[in-house]
């Protein structure tokens, strides 16, 4: 299965994913292996609708996809059955609360995800008023407690917590605007029993060396470090 294709539609990116498995949204340390690398500039980003960034939402929802931060704090879409694997190596077998009972991971992470936990699925800007997070945008500036970025992609990479959606608003002529409003979801909420009852059904190495099989299918002639370092 040669990492093949190319993104014209959003049929094309739907199919990309249900197909390969691992579709990163911008370049990564492999060179070719993201979308950025398999469409065109202008399908990328343009001044309308009908481009990636605003497939992203619908693309989730057509293959029930995990989409998030996971590697190298880049997003990727990941399919279903890959994520259980990833989400198993990457937690290392604990679920949040044992990680954090152990000592292994940060009290402002551990308020994040309860909130998320709580509210799921929740806007980034729904979470912040209700958090009290510091917000430092372009347009607007609020005081309040610091972290909020770093602890939620820091909580993706562990796969504790996905972008389940993207909320956008429109201008007076209607038309989608902005980067939309990441929404937030713990894999337990979003896909239900079919993650809790599977996700720790194999050992993290097990889990480690299913992802490492499909990586090595997908781009045969990677180097196995690098793919090493993109997993982990």
């Amino acid at each position: 299965m040669a990492y093949d294709f190319y993104v014209r539609t959003l049929q094309d990116l739907i199919d990309a994913v249900r197909e390969f498995g691992i579709v990163p949204y911008f370049a990564t340390m492999i060179p070719g292996f993201s979308l950025e690398d398999h469409c065109s500039p202008q399908t990328l980003f343009n001044d309308t609708e009908d481009n990636t960034w605003f497939w992203k939402g619908p693309v989730i929802r057509a293959t029930g996809c995990a989409y998030g931060k996971f590697f190298g704090k880049k997003a990727a879409y990941v399919r279903k059955d890959l994520f259980l694997d990833l989400a198993n190596y990457r937690r290392d077998g604990y679920d949040f609360d044992a990680r954090y009972e152990e000592g292994l991971a940060k009290h402002q992470d551990k308020q994040l995800f309860d909130l998320i936990d709580e509210n799921a699925p929740v806007t980034s800007k729904a979470l912040r008023k209700i958090g009290g997070y510091a917000y430092h945008g372009r347009w607007q500036k609020t005081e309040g407690v610091k972290g909020f970025d770093t602890s939620v992609t820091r909580l993706q990479e562990q796969c504790y917590v996905i972008t389940s959606g993207f909320v956008f608003t429109r201008d007076k002529s209607g038309r989608l605007r902005g980067w939309g409003a990441a929404e937030y979801s713990t894999p337990e909420r979003f896909f239900g029993n079919d993650f809790t009852d599977n996700v720790y059904k194999r050992t993290p190495e097990e889990s480690y060396q299913r992802l490492m099989a499909h990586m090595r299918t997908l781009l045969p002639d990677v180097q196995e470090e690098r793919i090493k370092k993109f997993i982990h």
